[in-house]
């Protein structure tokens, strides 16, 4: 089993994702889907007049501030636009594809913040009325239906609260809970970097090899979205998962590229 995650950034060539992905299909590959789609979601919240908020937790992470209207907005272009594209994609390449957020058949779940403390203007802040969470259980039960039944699972945030809300979680950490459950053979995380740089933007200081023990020693070379995937590594391989690979995803065969070896690979 193989759990790919996809960038939702600007740049990462989806077409070439999905031949890929056919490819290995084809030849027999076990895969889990999950992808992201900020950089569209943020230019849709442009346009429908609600701007993307971010915000900075006491702990140095950032993440979008999610109220109700973001998180409906945020709805429509993951599990819309993004996922049904995406499923579009392998289907014309004949991968029988099925999309689904977390919250369907609470795929994932997991508990919504109370609070989120963060740091404005030099100030800790407490906000009550974010919809963001974290995923502690995965329903291997019903990805495995449908992995037994020839589909190729491809899933989206939000994730479901143990209440049953939608609730925003981090597409990296989502995904190496998904590995995590299954202990996968290894996470590959595809995004408009070749993997993790030494000095961004500078993609000629490209990490090539983390020790797993000494994945900590490398949070403070991590820039903003980076810190989150790195966190997910660092989860999943905590987790009994092989390796974690991140991987340029503007590439033609990125997978393969990344089980190759290319980009920075965490074992």
């Amino acid at each position: 089993m193989i759990v790919l995650k996809i960038g939702g950034s600007e740049g990462i060539n989806y077409d070439f994702i999905a031949d890929d992905i056919a490819a290995l299909v084809k030849e027999g590959q076990s895969l889990i889907v999950v992808h992201g789609g900020s950089a569209l979601t943020n230019k849709v919240a442009e346009q429908l007049g609600h701007p993307p908020q971010f915000v900075t937790s006491v702990s140095g992470f950032t993440s979008r501030r999610t109220d109700r209207r973001t998180l409906e907005i945020f709805e429509m272009v993951y599990c819309g636009q993004m996922n049904k594209g995406l499923v579009e994609k392998l289907q014309t390449r004949g991968v029988n594809a099925v999309g689904l957020s977390g919250l369907d058949g609470r795929i994932w779940e997991g508990p919504r913040k109370d609070t989120i403390k963060v740091i404005q203007n030099g100030r800790r802040v407490v906000i009550r009325d974010d919809y963001t969470g974290k995923v502690e259980k995965v329903n291997t039960a019903l990805l495995q239906s449908l992995l037994n039944a020839g589909t190729l699972p491809v899933l989206t945030a939000p994730a479901a609260s143990y209440e049953g809300e939608a609730i925003n979680v981090d597409g990296d950490r989502a995904a190496a809970a998904t590995a995590a459950a299954f202990q996968a053979e290894a996470l590959i995380i595809l995004s408009n970097v070749p993997g993790l740089l030494e000095k961004f933007p500078d993609e000629s200081s490209l990490i090539r090899q983390i020790p797993a023990a000494k994945i900590d020693q490398f949070m403070s070379v991590a820039e903003d979205r980076m810190k989150k995937k790195v966190m997910g590594a660092q989860e999943a391989l905590a987790q009994g998962i092989g390796k974690v690979i991140f991987a340029d995803g503007r590439v033609e065969q990125p997978v393969r590229r990344a089980l190759a070896g290319e980009g920075t690979v965490i074992a």
